[in-house]
Order: C-alpha cells, then sequence, then structure tokens
C-alpha cells in the first residue's frame, strides 16, 4: 500500500448496478463491505486499508458496522474511523456508513437491548469512534422483547431529527415486528429503510413471509451472510484448513459441521452448478441471495483484496434460468450446516 494521497479511481460507478433501497431514493452496491468478524485488532491495519480503498474502486459504495464488531468489541469502528480519517474525509459524501446497537457492548443495564438510553448513548460511541458527524443508516440490532417498541423506535427517530443519522433500519426482526416498527417509525415521519437478516442457500427464513412483507411496506433487505460465514464456498470441501473458523475451539463453526455428510453432498451440488455457470460457489451463493427485487444489497466480509475482487466478479452474471433455480433448489436446503 503507497503512502501517496489517495485518490478514488475516477470511473468506479460506471458499472455497478446500484440498486434502490425499497421505496426510497437510497441506492446501494449490490454487494456491500461487511465488516463483522474480520475488522478487528487481530487484524494488520494496512491489509484493512487496502481492503476498503479497493473495496472503493470497485464501486462499492456502502461500509457495514455495529458497535460491537471487532473483535473485541467497537475495534472495527475505530479502524474504519482511522482509514476515514486518512484517506476519505473528502469522500464522505460518496459513502454510506452504517451502524448498529442493540446486543451487550458494556457492563451493566444500559449497555444491551432496546432503551432509548442505551441506543443513543452507543450511537454517540460509535460517531466518536468513527470520528463522524453522522451516519447514514443506524439499525436496532435486535428485537428486544423487554423494551415497548414505541420507545426503541422513538430512539431511531431521534437519532434521524438530532441529524445523528440519515435513515434508520432494524435487523434481524420477525415479519410481524417490522410491520409494527414500519407503522411507528412512519407515524413519526421517519420511514424505515432497511431490514438486515441473515440469508443464504442453507439459511432461507426470509422467505417465510419477511419478503412480502418488506414489498408491502416499501423496505429494502440488506442481507448478511449469504456465504453462510464460509460454508457456501469451496473452503470446506476437502477438510478443515488451519487457521479457518471451523478450526478451533475459538471458532464461529465447528469441524462437525463441515463434516457433515448432508453438509458435503449440499455443497458439492452446488459446486458443480456453479462451475457449470463459470462462477465460483462463492460468487453463486451471493447471486442467488440478490435474485429477489427486494434485496438492495448483500453484505460480505473479505480478509484479502483478492477475495474482495472475486466476490465482485459475481456481478457479471446475476442472472438465472428457470431451470437452474430449480436445481439449486435441490441442494439449497434450509438448515443445513447448523
Amino acid at each position: 500500500m503507497s503512502n501517496e494521497a489517495y485518490v478514488p479511481a475516477q470511473y468506479r460507478h460506471e458499472h455497478t448496478p446500484y440498486r434502490r433501497a425499497g421505496r426510497s431514493g437510497l441506492r446501494l452496491s449490490p454487494i456491500s463491505l461487511g465488516l463483522w468478524q474480520n475488522f478487528g485488532e487481530d487484524r494488520d491495519p494496512r491489509t484493512l486499508r487496502d481492503i476498503v480503498r479497493r473495496a472503493v474502486d470497485l464501486g462499492i459504495t456502502h461500509l457495514d458496522l455495529a458497535n460491537n464488531y471487532g473483535p473485541p468489541p467497537g475495534s472495527a469502528e475505530t479502524h474504519v474511523g482511522r482509514i476515514l480519517a486518512q484517506d476519505f474525509s473528502r469522500h464522505r459524501d460518496q459513502l454510506v456508513v452504517s451502524t448498529k446497537a442493540g446486543y451487550r457492548m458494556w457492563e451493566g443495564p444500559y449497555g444491551d437491548g432496546g432503551s432509548r438510553k442505551y441506543l443513543l448513548s452507543s450511537l454517540d460511541q460509535s460517531l466518536e469512534r468513527m470520528g463522524l458527524d453522522y451516519v447514514d443508516v443506524f439499525y436496532h440490532h435486535r428485537e428486544d422483547p423487554e423494551t415497548p417498541l414505541e420507545e426503541t423506535m422513538g430512539a431511531l427517530h431521534q437519532a434521524v431529527v438530532s441529524g445523528r443519522a440519515l435513515y434508520v433500519g432494524v435487523s434481524n426482526y420477525s415479519p410481524e415486528r417490522t410491520r409494527e416498527a414500519a407503522r411507528l417509525l412512519g407515524e413519526m415521519g421517519t420511514p424505515l429503510l432497511l431490514h438486515q437478516p441473515s440469508y443464504s442457500m442453507f439459511n432461507r427464513h426470509v422467505e417465510n413471509g419477511l419478503l412480502e412483507t418488506v414489498e408491502d411496506l416499501g423496505v429494502g433487505l440488506a442481507v448478511f451472510s449469504p456465504l453462510q460465514q464460509g460454508l457456501l464456498t469451496n473452503r470446506y470441501m476437502s477438510g478443515v484448513p488451519q487457521g479457518s473458523r471451523a478450526g478451533g475451539s475459538s471458532g464461529s463453526l465447528s469441524e462437525r459441521q463441515v463434516k457433515d455428510p448432508d453438509y458435503q453432498a449440499r455443497v458439492r451440488g452446488l459446486s458443480e452448478i456453479a462451475h457449470q455457470r463459470g462462477q465460483s460457489l462463492a460468487q453463486l451463493a451471493l447471486a442467488w441471495a440478490l435474485r429477489h427485487p427486494q434485496v438492495a444489497t448483500a453484505l460480505v466480509g473479505a480478509s484479502s483484496v483478492h477475495q474482495l475482487e472475486q466476490n465482485i466478479q459475481t456481478l457479471d452474471n446475476l442472472s438465472f434460468t428457470s431451470e437452474e433455480l430449480a436445481r439449486i433448489d435441490e441442494f439449497a436446503v434450509d438448515g443445513t450446516g447448523r
């Protein structure tokens, strides 16, 4: 990475098929850079800076964070703040930066959930870590049955009217709670912009009512884990690589998951379909998740510039025949790998 002043690629927007978020005026890159498990203190800051620079050069405009992303919690926002200050201080209006609060962030009764105190305090901390005056999207990260939804949505509304956020969203909400959240926000005059659920070939819960709900509401989907934390790549077809998420007690996947015969059979079937399409398995999985018009963007992490570039090549082939979708359905079974 050069220490020279960074200048974004001049034609980076020309070949990116940006998508509208629901019925809003905001358009997002179909693939966004998700910073969930790969922007922590265990990563080389120079590599992280290279990834963000290359993402922007490839037409990615959206960086997705949360208060607890790292590890440790907060470190992803700190890294991004440093990169924004180094390279993007003059390009802030060309980026969409989102963050969230909802899971435990600090000890005590005010560091978790959906209360007004927690959400707005967390947002202030996120802005400080990133060195920003506002985020483009502020999400409530999860349902909190112990807090009235009116209070939680009121806090999101306050984030907008106070200038700390331009738009708001929810994540991991059921269709019913999404509909109620949208109603409450609409009455306050702050539309619900995005819903962020998990969605992949092996986790198809959004097809059980959420797709129809967001279509009715005019809300966009920003889907996370479209590669099912690596299960929808070729990485685990020949065992468990050293240093992988399935290799060790601290990993988010278990060795049992990746050696499961059903998983192995299904991932090999999908890999064959991908090969016939001229894609990698990961590219097939991303294109499949993006096939719904309700999906504004898919959030994908990257551990290297090369991996990011491979993911972006997905955009070269996003169309499916009905025959391909039928074949994929034979192997894209909800619950695989759990």
